[in-house]
C-alpha cells in the first residue's frame, strides 16, 4: 500500500467520483482510477461498487476511511516535525461541524487559526448530530467535532471543551415596522410568515415551537433545505427568521431589521476530541478557540439592533 494510493482513495471519497477527484488532485482521471485499482488489489478487497459511471463505497471502503485519514494526518505531522526549523506549525487538521455552527462560529475560528498557522491545511466536514460526530472521532475520520453542549451521547474516553454561546436574533425584511421594545417579546412580533427549514435540528424546532406558543408569525412562507438559505429569503422579503448573532450583525449592513427577543434563544457549544490522539495542529486549534475573547463562553442575551 502506497501513500499516493491512500491520497487518491480519499480524494475519490471526498469528491464522490473519479473525475472531480482527478481535478482536485491535478492529475488525469485514469491515474486516479489505476491507483484505486492497485490499492484494492494490494488489500484484496473491493473498496467501491462501480455503478455505471458512479462509485459507491463498499463496507470495506467505509472501514478504510478512518484509518486512511489517520495515516495522512500522521504523515503531515511527521513532515511538519522535520521541516519546522522556523518554528512554523505544519500539518493537516480534520474538523466535523454541525451545519448551524459552520458559518458562526467555526468559520471565524478557522480564520483565526489559519492566520496564526498558515501552513496547516484544514478540512471541514458536516455532521448532523453530536452523537454522529463522536462516532467519527472514534473511527478516526476527524480529530475534532464542533457541536452543541451538553452531549447526549456516550463521550467516554473523549474530552469535551466548552467554548462559547451561540445566540439567535430575529431578522426581518427591510422596512418591517417593529415596536420599540429591546429585547422584543415574541408576542409582539408582526404577523409575518416564517422561513422554515425542512431538515430541522432541535434548536430550530425549539424556536418555532416557542414562536407558535406566543402566537407570533404565521405559517411558513417558504420551506428551505439548508439553514444557510434563510438569509437570502428574508432579504427578498419572503418572511422573517431567527439567525445566529454574527449572521444577524452582517444582515444589518444589508438593510434588514434585527432585534433581540425575550425569552432569548441561546445554546452553548464546544469542541470534542480524543486528547491522547490529538495532533499538534489539533491542540493549536483548541488553544485558539478557547483563548480568543470572541469565542469565550458568554451569554449576553443581546443582539445588534438594526432597522
Amino acid at each position: 500500500m502506497e501513500l499516493h494510493q491512500i491520497r487518491y482513495f480519499l480524494a475519490v471519497v471526498d469528491n464522490q467520483g473519479l473525475g472531480i477527484a482527478a481535478g482536485a488532485l491535478g492529475v488525469a482521471q485514469p491515474t486516479v482510477s489505476q491507483a484505486v485499482r492497485e490499492l484494492e488489489r494490494d488489500l484484496g478487497v473491493e473498496l467501491f461498487h462501480r455503478l455505471g459511471r458512479g462509485m459507491v463505497l463498499s463496507s470495506a471502503g467505509r472501514a478504510l476511511v478512518g484509518p486512511a485519514r489517520r495515516i495522512l494526518r500522521d504523515v503531515a505531522a511527521a513532515e511538519g516535525a522535520l521541516v519546522d526549523a522556523a518554528g512554523q506549525l505544519r500539518g493537516r487538521l480534520d474538523i466535523a461541524v454541525m451545519p448551524s455552527l459552520a458559518v458562526d462560529p467555526v468559520a471565524r475560528m478557522v480564520s483565526a487559526f489559519r492566520h496564526a498557522h498558515p501552513s496547516v491545511s484544514v478540512r471541514i466536514g458536516s455532521v448532523e448530530s453530536a452523537e454522529a460526530g463522536l462516532a467519527l472521532i472514534k473511527q478516526g475520520d476527524y480529530e475534532l467535532v464542533a457541536c452543541y453542549l451538553p452531549l447526549s451521547g456516550d463521550a467516554a474516553g473523549l474530552t469535551v471543551e466548552p467554548v462559547g454561546v451561540q445566540e439567535y436574533c430575529v431578522v426581518m425584511p427591510p422596512g418591517t415596522e417593529l415596536p420599540p421594545d429591546d429585547p422584543l417579546p415574541l408576542s409582539a412580533l408582526p404577523g409575518l410568515p416564517l422561513i422554515a427549514v425542512r431538515r430541522q435540528d432541535s434548536r430550530t424546532s425549539q424556536i418555532e415551537q416557542a414562536v407558535a406558543a406566543a402566537g407570533a408569525l404565521r405559517r411558513a412562507a417558504a420551506l428551505v433545505e439548508s439553514p444557510h438559505a434563510r438569509l437570502p429569503f428574508v432579504l427578498a422579503g419572503v418572511g422573517g427568521s431567527f439567525l445566529p448573532r454574527a449572521v444577524a450583525e452582517d444582515a444589518i449592513s444589508q438593510g434588514l431589521v434585527v432585534r433581540a427577543v425575550t425569552p432569548p434563544f441561546s445554546w452553548r457549544y464546544g469542541l470534542v476530541f480524543d486528547a491522547a490522539a490529538l495532533s499538534n495542529a489539533g491542540r493549536a486549534f483548541v488553544a485558539v478557540a478557547t483563548s480568543a475573547p470572541e469565542f469565550n463562553a458568554r451569554d449576553t442575551h443581546e443582539c445588534p439592533r438594526g432597522g
